[in-house]
């Protein structure tokens, strides 16, 4: 009798270890599916709304963030969302763009894309051009152009383009003349007659106007002379639109070859060049900046 019982409660607590086992083994399995999915979905949301739907741009401060916030109210209304990253200088933003950190760069012109891509072995490319930015002279030491005195100190920008554009717009004011005067690459070193002696400080673009206490006159780039507070007023003179620089030196949306045509990238081409961004930059910048679409 005692070993009749003995065998029943064998045979139960048997079946009670297998049922224990068989209801871990459920609970484990569906916890894992249940993991599998989520994250699935997660990254399928992902894919399609957060990598396709936000655009990230690099761009200088002045104006070019500024023309782009207004380009992000036109995008919002397509479902995009454009995320920009502000840079004080001309080396990042390509660098940036092409190691796909961010999709596209708006802060250069159509001959300083081109001498970087030689430089530097790349071939990123011009999606569409928005604005041209007047290269302006201004006042430092001399309040005017014909009070230059012999000798007077002139600070330009160093990279090859936008000097070569200062030494044009000093030549047009007579300050100098060039062997030839319509070398888009011209360096101090190009100047045919120096009738005043000027004295040439070659600077970075962005350290133009921290230097203009301290020298006679300096020509500016326009987005760095709206960031240091500078306006058509305070100009001595300038680049006419339409003058062959407002052609040659539009700023322009700039990508990689792969991004060019995608939906995103033509989208913010399309923000960037419509009436509400045209409409902005007019009244906004009083002709420091100019559409030139």
């Amino acid at each position: 009798m005692k070993s009749t019982r003995l065998n029943v409660l064998k045979v139960a607590l048997g079946a009670i270890v297998i049922a224990a086992a068989l209801f871990i083994l459920a609970g484990c399995t569906t916890s894992s599916n249940t993991g599998t999915a989520s994250s699935t979905t997660a990254s399928s949301t992902t894919s399609s709304s957060s990598a396709d739907k936000t655009i990230t741009v690099a761009a200088s401060p002045t104006p070019h963030a500024e023309i782009l916030a207004v380009a992000a109210s036109v995008l919002a209304q397509q479902g995009y969302t454009l995320k920009v990253i502000e840079y004080t200088d001309y080396i990042l933003p390509n660098v940036a763009t092409t190691t796909g950190e961010v999709d596209a760069n708006y802060f250069q012109h159509q001959p300083y894309l081109t001498n970087y891509n030689q430089k530097n072995g790349t071939n990123l490319v011009s999606v569409a051009k928005i604005h041209f930015e007047p290269l302006a002279i201004y006042a430092g030491k001399s309040s005017s152009l014909s009070s230059l005195k012999d000798g007077a100190t002139v600070a330009v920008p160093n990279d090859a383009t936008n000097e070569a554009r200062a030494l044009l717009l000093l030549a047009d004011q007579g300050l100098i003349t060039l062997k030839d005067p319509t070398n888009l690459t011209a360096t101090i070193n190009d100047i045919a007659s120096n009738p005043k002696n000027l004295q040439f400080k070659e600077l970075e673009a962005a350290a133009v106007p921290a230097a203009l206490p301290d020298v006679d006159i300096a020509v500016i780039n326009g987005n760095y002379a709206l960031s240091a507070g500078l306006t058509a007023a305070n100009q001595l003179a300038a680049e006419s639109a339409t003058s062959l620089a407002a052609q040659t030196y539009a700023n322009i949306l700039v990508t990689t070859p792969e991004k060019a045509n995608t939906e995103k990238i033509q989208a913010l081409a399309g923000a960037l060049q419509s009436s509400a961004v045209r409409d902005f930059i007019t009244t906004h910048y009083n002709g420091a900046v100019i559409p030139v679409f």
